[in-house]
């Protein structure tokens, strides 16, 4: 699949990035979601992302405070990638915090990156103690001073979307991105306003938890499934009871008859439906808690869905969602 364009930026992505939240190392009240992985598991990850065409990248400073950055930075040189040679984005987390504090601890997020630049520097949260316009001014001047390229902003409504464009607009830049959950199991933006806005304003959704936290995977749902294969935070979820995979049994069941179709795996399916359904417009960034989640995230973009497929997916999911409500 070609690259696309991210926003009305000048930042070349593939359609599937690779997500770093689980390089947190356990580190913090968001990286303790996942598994501590050795750093030899995380230099293979980003390593076999690049072998498979990934070239970008997300992190923040909530993984880990810092952690995740230092690890995909060392794992980045460790493949012999430069500054410059991949796109990075990271974010700032706004909790308890007034929109000084994205000017003061930029230098933290340069240095945690060790010389990789930020391309693409979000607002993590609409939490943050400023007001929007205040926020974007503060990003604005990042930009001005060559600190960042672009920036975005997460788990933003259309609102907020849209005044943040507004702002940045008005100092001579635009919106790059909003970074929201969706995925077949979550489709809440294009009901909401978010993705009709990010159309007309030129701006990129990227999509985390593309596969629902894996549950777009499969692997849940095989009938030889070993009992206690949930880990973690997810085996407090609804969506991870026996009654949860049951509802959501037909999608994947449906995705499993086009996977086997193509040769490919059921989250294949679902994250080339993802970067295709809606054009350019949406971008995913999978996270890999292993090499072979690696593989199979960056082969996803080889696939190609015909119209109907696409289709077919997409009624299938309506379906499912009408029924649990």
């Amino acid at each position: 699949m070609q690259m696309r364009m991210l926003g009305t930026s000048d930042l070349r992505v593939s359609p599937v990035g690779l997500g770093c939240w689980q390089f947190s190392k356990g580190s913090g009240l968001l990286g303790r979601y996942w598994p501590e992985l050795p750093d030899p598991v995380c230099r293979e990850i980003v390593r076999r992302s690049l072998e498979g065409g990934i070239n970008w990248f997300d992190t923040a400073e909530a993984y880990g405070w810092g952690t995740s950055e230092e690890m995909l930075a060392e794992a980045l040189t460790s493949a012999g990638k430069k500054p410059g040679d991949v796109v990075i984005a990271t974010k700032w987390w706004p909790a308890f915090r007034t929109f000084r504090s994205i000017g003061r601890t930029i230098q933290n997020r340069r240095r945690r990156l060790a010389g990789f630049p930020i391309d693409l520097y979000q607002i993590h949260q609409p939490f943050g103690l400023s007001s929007v316009e205040k926020e974007m001014d503060a990003m604005a001047s990042l930009m001005e001073a060559g600190s960042i390229r672009y920036a975005g902003v997460s788990n933003f409504s259309e609102v907020l979307m849209r005044r943040a464009d507004r702002r940045l607009r008005s100092r001579g830049f635009r919106l790059v991105s909003n970074q929201v959950s969706y995925s077949l199991l979550h489709r809440s933006i294009e009901s909401n306003g978010v993705l009709e806005a990010a159309k007309e304003l030129g701006v990129s959704v990227i999509a985390y938890s593309p596969l629902s936290q894996g549950i777009l995977s499969g692997k849940f749902h095989r009938r030889d499934a070993p009992s206690g294969r949930v880990k973690g935070v997810r085996r407090y979820l609804r969506s991870f009871s026996p009654a949860g995979l049951e509802k959501t049994r037909p999608l994947v069941n449906h995705l499993g008859s086009i996977a086997q179709a193509h040769g490919v795996t059921i989250a294949q399916v679902a994250l080339q439906w993802l970067v295709s359904f809606n054009g350019s417009t949406v971008v995913a960034i999978p996270g890999a808690t292993s090499p072979h989640h690696a593989d199979e995230n960056a082969a996803a973009m080889n696939l190609t869905l015909s119209d109907g497929e696409l289709a077919s997916i997409d009624l299938e999911s309506r379906l499912l969602m009408r029924q649990t409500g």
